[in-house]
């Protein structure tokens, strides 16, 4: 499995989900876990996806996830497990 931690933040808009889900589900890109807030008006999410099944690389993933999160005014920054794990372990 190659899980991958997807980070989305910025001013609440109609259509956020929709748009980095529906490009995961395009790239077969599984969600295996999603947490999604707004508070005052501001939207965060996080999710854990497994990129086995696609046929794109990690860094074509997260290049083209940012540029959706900027065609849609939030900021979208991917970071593999491993690295993510190790940056936040004591």
């Amino acid at each position: 499995m190659k899980k991958t931690i997807i980070t989305v933040v910025g001013k609440d808009t109609v259509g956020i989900i929709a748009k980095v889900c529906t490009y995961l589900a395009n790239n077969r890109i599984n969600i295996l876990d999603i947490s999604q807030t707004i508070v005052d008006g501001f939207f965060n999410m996080m999710m854990i996806v497994d990129l086995s099944a696609s046929d794109k690389e990690f860094d074509n993933v997260s290049d083209e996830l940012e540029q959706i999160g900027q065609e849609i005014g939030v900021i979208v920054k991917c970071q593999r497990e491993e690295i993510f794990d190790s940056m936040h372990r004591i």
